[in-house]
């Protein structure tokens, strides 16, 4: 059954073993398995019949950009291995998703592989396009960000944004509960930081990571991302970190001192407050959007000691 079910999403035959596509690849057995433990695919039995022409074809295509001096294997590697992380969690929640629907619809669990492959059929070439279209339109948009860039550094504006208590709650309430409260934090805090012309890196459950050009985007970002939450009934309050300065920036993360500076903010912020560092807070004075609020010298772990600023809403604030 589950051999159908998987074949029903392959939308192919499974009818070589891993040694057979690597050598259609023209490639030895330990470099065709680098590129998919990149993608995330678990090893195989050598004899297993497990791979279908797709699989020959994708590594024809990887091995062609590393011949063809577009990637080095080591850049090819990276670009698999992205790959493999982003399409790993997508197909997650799609997979977590079609569960969702199949239990609102009430089918029962001894129908369900029928169901799927039912579904399959119908969802799986547009949900490909869709796939295609948003890498497009995503990848328009992260060309046009890093083109100037040094690189793999840029200066931005970091924010943490926190839920308060939640491991506390995440015992009081039903599973079903939490994971519709995660749903709810995760999907608003996204609308918020995007209509707001900022960027969400991830999200971690109880917690967003955002990253934006300037100081008083972010800030803006993080001040809606509190009032929008202390209007959802049933949701923990929030508390906000916010840092400027040179980030690195790696397969879709960033890292750095600014990073780890609005993390360590956030745990210090008030709560319902968003805290922003001097920086940022220099950055800020004078922005009649915004009133800024000094707190005293705080030692941040790592980091040493630092006098942060809470920041509200200012007098010249248009909603």
């Amino acid at each position: 059954m589950t051999d159908e079910l998987a074949g029903a999403f392959l939308r192919q035959h499974r009818r070589y073993t891993s040694r057979q596509v690597a050598a259609m690849a023209g490639i030895p057995m330990y470099r065709a398995r680098r590129f998919w433990r990149a993608f995330g695919f678990a090893d195989v039995a050598d004899d297993e019949v497990e791979f279908t022409d797709s699989d020959v074809e994708a590594l024809l295509t990887l091995i062609a950009l590393v011949r063809d001096g577009t990637y080095d294997e080591e850049h090819a590697l990276l670009v698999t291995r992205s790959l493999g992380r982003a399409t790993a969690r997508l197909a997650e929640s799609q997979a977590v998703i079609g569960v969702e629907v199949l239990d609102q619809a009430g089918v029962p669990r001894e129908e369900r592989a029928d169901m799927w492959r039912t579904r399959a059929d119908r969802v799986v070439p547009d949900l490909e396009r869709l796939l295609v279209y948003a890498w497009r339109r995503q990848l328009a948009a992260a060309a046009g960000r890093v083109v100037d860039q040094e690189r793999g550094t840029v200066r931005l504006a970091v924010g943490f944004a926190d839920l308060v208590g939640f491991t506390r709650l995440s015992r009081q309430i039903s599973e079903k509960e939490l994971a519709a409260l995660v749903e709810r934090f995760e999907s608003r805090s996204a609308d918020v930081v995007t209509s707001a012309q900022g960027r969400v890196v991830k999200t971690l459950g109880d917690s967003v990571l955002f990253v934006a050009n300037t100081a008083a985007t972010a800030a803006d970002i993080a001040l809606r991302l509190v009032e929008v939450h202390s209007r959802s009934k049933g949701m923990p309050a929030l508390r906000v970190g916010l840092a400027i300065g040179q980030v690195i920036g790696r397969m879709g993360d960033v890292f750095g001192t600014t990073v780890n500076l609005a993390s360590r903010l956030t745990s210090l912020a008030p709560t319902g407050a968003v805290l922003v560092d001097p920086a940022m807070a220099e950055e800020l004075a004078g922005d009649g959007a915004f009133t800024l609020r000094s707190m005293d010298r705080l030692t941040v772990r790592g980091l040493g000691e630092l006098a942060p600023s809470v920041v509200t809403r200012g007098s010249a604030f248009t909603s």
